[in-house]
Formats: C-alpha cells, structure tokens, sequence
C-alpha cells in the first residue's frame, strides 16, 4: 500500500520507497511518499500561510484540537505500539508504551494551555505597570530521529501546535510509517490547511530545505552530533532563525562500593540493553569503584545470559534487532574497536540469525575499560555497555565527565554524601539516583550540557521557552 505526503491540507502522491520491518526483512509494511525540495517548499509555504490564522486562535480551541489528537492516539495506542515495532524494531510492549506517552504527552499540552503564562512586575516609576506576554515562534521546522518514532516528534509537534505555532515535519527515512498514522489523526482534526505538514524523505530533499529557508522561524531537531551541527550552522547564517537541538548522550552509571548491587545490575540492564540500547540516554559506560568490580561483572553476565533476544512481536523476547543493517553494522564496527583498543568482551559481541531474517544483536558487555577509549567517548547507539574501574568517588565523578557529551548520568550509592557530591559536580544536563539512566518523564525538562544540547531544553514547562517569543509591556495610565 502507498502512503503519501501531507501539505496544505491535502494528500500529495510522489516516488515511493519501501519501509522494511528489522525483525523480518521480506515484511514490506507500506511504500511511502518521499518529498522533493519542491514539496517542502509547498510544505514551507503553506504553513507560513496558515500561522496567523492558527497563532490567533482562542487557545481554547487550540486546547480542544490537541486533546482530540491525544485521546485518539491512546485509542489506537495497540495498533500504534504495533506498528513502532514492526518498523523501528523495539518490543511491543514498549511500542505501546511510547504511543501512551505520545498521547499523555498532546494532553499535556492541552491542559498547559489553561495555566498562566504571563508574568508581573513592580514598576519603579508612578501609575506604571509591567507584564510579559507570551507569542507563537511562527512556523517550526520539526526533524526527528528513527529511535522514539512516535514519542519525539510528539513531544515537538505538540508544544508547537500548543503555543500557535505552524509546524513543517519531517521523520527520519527508517521510519514513516510512525509519522504518517500521526499524520492522519492530526489531519482529522480542524486545524486550518497548512497548519500542519508532513514532509518525508532525505535529509537532503527535505531537512536541508527546511534549515536553510528563511520562511522557517524556529527548527526543532534531535539526531546525530554531525547533523546537529550543520542545522545549527545553517541556523545562524539565516541570521534570525531559533534553533533546538538534541545531538545524543554518553552516558555513565557509577557505581559504589557502597550499592546495592541487585539495584545496580537492573540499571545496566535496562539503561545499556532494553530498546537494544538505541536510546540517547542509554548507559553505556559503567564506571564501578574496585572494590566491587568483580561482583559486579558476574552479576551483569549471569544477568545477560537470561537476556532473549529476538522479533519485536515476540512476547517472550527482551531485545529486538537494531532498526537498519546499517546501524547492525556499525555497532559490531565498534566492538572490534573495543576489542583492538584492549578491552575484553565478558558477554556478547556479535551478530546472531534468529527464526526470522532481520538485524539481531546479542548484548555486549566490555571489561577493562579506560575512558580514553573510542567505545568510551563515541556515541555507539547499540546494546553494548564498558565496564571502568575506578578507586572512588572522586575518580568516578572525573571519569564521568571526562567526555564530549552531558545528557545524562546516574549514581547507585546509598551513601547521601557521595550522591550529593555527584549531583554537585557532575555535568549533566538529567541526573539520577539508584535508577537507570535512560527513565524519562513528559512533564518535566529534557536536555543536556556540552555536545548534547544546543538551545533550550525540551518538554514540560521547558517547551515554551523555545516555542514562543516573550514582549515585555509597560503600561502607564494618564490619569
């Protein structure tokens, strides 16, 4: 079946390209529409036509259109959740769970179009008073990766349209199928044409048109570092484009002496493995202090060996595949890596056939780690984990930060002192204690320090930050 673009209010036809489940490369799920730089600047347009329209509606209204987008994504939460798994590879289960928080996360913004917005303030001079007022951005480019292929672009579309703003959407190529079942419950709705656009194709056809045109106001992106940064560049040639965006993480766990170690081997296990560790806040450098180490590493390998990896419709199953043979590929490059550097594989390490034909990996876990290591400061994206000893919290917390990266960290420690010193001195954007790293909540900020993050941060109350601009207005009565 063929799937086409969304522009204007309408269902645009184009080239089509086959969208192949991980799990099982001969299902072909759909063919989708992939866009020119013609159907994105039609896109571009259309939502430039529409912003002020949409920017002046009642934020009841507005309040009215999200909750229906919302409520209908946890209606059709099972067949969404199925459709994550069949296309991007990540378990049922968990597909269902990020079509639930996609939902949750549209009626999040709903409800936060009820709440003040606008701040007041004391005047210095007589019969004078000062209050900020909140307004859309304008139109909003919005690229997402293929990893959250349902909850990301959630979280972007959903303050965007929120707030008054027009969006230009483009997912990322591994996953359309996601955007466009999103597409269409947004389409059902009665946002005015062009209010809403789907565009899908390559970066070049789409992305690049989208960051270099100067009808775009504000681009959203989360992706990779390499990306990221052309985006940004692109951004400030423009001159008065904002510019988000999420560049990945290099996240470490410590863990002390003083663990509970049951509690430290389920955070590896769910931050390193769960998702087949294709999640930017995943962990995967495990700093442990030495004088548990050893414990340590027969845990988590006795840990693995109950780990199943197989088809993401499977029940039984833990893992599913990575989502591409490309990503397959470039994750087994890094363990020879690893290997070639002097770490030592305790579990894992290659590539496996299951029942099915598809991209399936056995989680990795790497011992005599140093930091220094490319599989220590490289974002690998893969269910492979480096354990690195370390004397005591004061090393911890220098190897911690002894990367590019600061989206996330996370201590195991029942010692208050050393849980408090970590959340002084390490540099994160998102800390954690005695959980996995990769635990997010929609209500709250998204975001890093250094390579992760450029911009304000996502989510929660952070969102409005970036989709809307501030004016401060000075009244002064005559009489």
């Amino acid at each position: 079946m063929q799937y086409d673009n969304f522009i204007n209010g309408k269902w645009v036809p184009g080239e089509y390209q086959a969208n192949v489940n991980p799990s099982e490369t001969t299902d072909v799920i759909g063919y989708y529409a992939q866009a020119t730089s013609s159907d994105t600047d039609r896109a571009i347009q259309a939502a430039c036509n529409a912003k002020h329209e949409w920017g002046e509606t009642l934020a009841q209204n507005r309040s009215e259109v999200l909750t229906h987008i919302g409520e209908e994504i946890l209606k059709q939460k099972n067949q969404l959740g199925k459709c994550i798994a069949r296309e991007e590879g990540k378990l049922v289960t968990e597909g269902v769970g990020e079509a639930e928080r996609a939902g949750r996360t549209f009626l999040y913004y709903a409800h936060q179009l009820q709440q003040a917005t606008g701040e007041m303030f004391l005047s210095s001079r007589e019969r004078t008073s000062i209050h900020t007022v909140r307004k859309p951005v304008g139109t909003v480019g919005i690229i997402t990766p293929w990893n959250f292929p349902l909850a990301i672009p959630a979280w972007k579309i959903a303050p965007a349209l929120a707030f008054g703003n027009t969006v230009v959407f483009k997912p990322a190529t591994l996953v359309p199928a996601s955007a466009w079942n999103l597409a269409k419950i947004i389409s059902e709705t009665n946002l005015p044409h062009g209010a809403f656009n789907l565009v899908m194709g390559s970066g070049r056809a789409v992305g690049d048109r989208i960051s270099k045109s100067k009808s775009i106001d504000a681009v959203s992106f989360t992706g990779s570092g390499e990306t990221g940064k052309q985006i940004i560049q692109d951004c400030i040639n423009i001159g008065n484009k904002k510019v988000q965006t999420e560049m990945g993480g290099k996240n470490s766990l410590v863990i002390l002496d003083d663990a509970d170690i049951p509690t430290a081997v389920e955070a590896v296990i769910d931050g390193a493995y769960y998702s087949a560790g294709q999640r930017c806040t995943a962990t995967s450098r495990v700093i442990v202090t030495k004088g548990i180490i050893e414990e340590v590493k027969t845990c988590l390998v006795n840990r693995i060996a109950e780990l199943t990896v197989g088809h993401a419709l499977d029940s039984t199953a833990d893992l599913g595949p990575l989502a591409s043979e490309n990503q397959l590929s470039n994750v087994l490059e890094y363990v020879k890596i690893g290997v070639n550097e002097g770490a030592e594989i305790l579990s894992g390490g290659a590539a496996f056939d299951a029942s099915t034909p598809g991209f399936f990996m056995q989680p990795t876990l790497f011992t005599g780690g140093r930091s220094d290591m490319r599989i220590n400061q490289e974002e690998i994206f893969g269910p492979v984990a480096c354990l690195i000893e370390v004397d005591g919290i004061d090393e911890a917390i220098e190897t911690a930060n002894d990367t590019d990266y600061g989206l996330c960290a996370g201590i195991i420690s029942e010692s208050p002192q050393s849980v408090n010193k970590f959340l002084r001195e390490v540099d994160a954007g998102m800390l954690h204690v005695n959980r996995s790293t990769a635990l997010t909540e929609l209500n709250v900020p998204f975001g890093g320090t250094k390579s992760s993050t450029f911009g304000p941060h996502e989510q929660g109350a952070a969102a409005r930050e970036f989709y809307t601009t501030s004016s401060t207005v000075y009244t002064t009565t005559t009489s």
